[in-house]
């Protein structure tokens, strides 16, 4: 019977429905935070790293807005829960090809992630099948995600002769690494819940 906790809880999480809005005050901060996207991008390929910085931190604190103005003002909404973590992926998708091409990371570092994004995205044609849509982000994969964040601008600034440039890189990829295992941690995690929803009953939609 402990072992049907965890697909109940699944299935209880996938099931909540919120609203289907669109024009909300936290998806209007999201869009602008994707179209922020290729500019930061541009940004670490051509080297501008203190512009990329400065957006970076301004994603960083509009994610955080966005989620505050949605429970607050009660508009959460199933665009949201799409726009917030695809916004995350964009970013460090960006970060981590700008800064592989400029060769301040190894592309293995890309591959592991992009491991990680191929793993949970398989299982969600078989979702969508059984009548699920994507589950929720888990609150480990928001810490990988945030450390990964963080360590971004940490391997940028280690890219300074002297102590601060060795400090930050120590720290940056010490960030990164930490990053990385809460990531693949959460991606476990999701395939774990996905495979008890798989094997239960199919959703009733209705």
């Amino acid at each position: 019977m402990a072992s049907e906790g965890p697909n109940q809880a699944a299935r209880a999480t996938a099931q909540t429905s919120p609203s289907d809005r669109v024009l909300t005050v936290p998806n209007l901060i999201s869009f602008a935070r994707l179209l922020l996207v290729p500019v930061f991008a541009a940004c670490i390929v051509t080297e501008r790293d203190i512009a990329a910085l400065a957006i970076l931190a301004v994603a960083g604190i509009s994610d955080w807005a966005d989620g505050v103005l949605a429970r607050r003002l009660d508009q959460t909404s199933a665009l949201g829960r799409l726009l917030d973590p695809a916004a995350d992926r964009l970013y460090i998708a960006a970060a981590l090809l700008g800064l592989a091409w400029r060769e301040v990371i190894p592309w293995w570092l890309v591959g592991v992630l992009v491991a990680r994004e191929i793993a949970v995205a398989s299982v969600l044609p078989a979702l969508r099948r059984r009548g699920y849509g994507p589950l929720p982000v888990h609150l480990v994969g928001k810490g990988g995600t945030a450390m990964l964040m963080y360590a971004f601008p940490l391997l940028l600034l280690g890219e300074v002769d002297g102590i601060l440039g060795m400090a930050a890189w120590v720290f940056g990829w010490a960030t990164a690494l930490w990053g990385v295992a809460l990531y693949w941690f959460a991606g476990v995690l999701y395939l774990r819940q996905a495979a008890g929803l798989l094997r239960a009953e199919p959703r009733v939609v209705t």
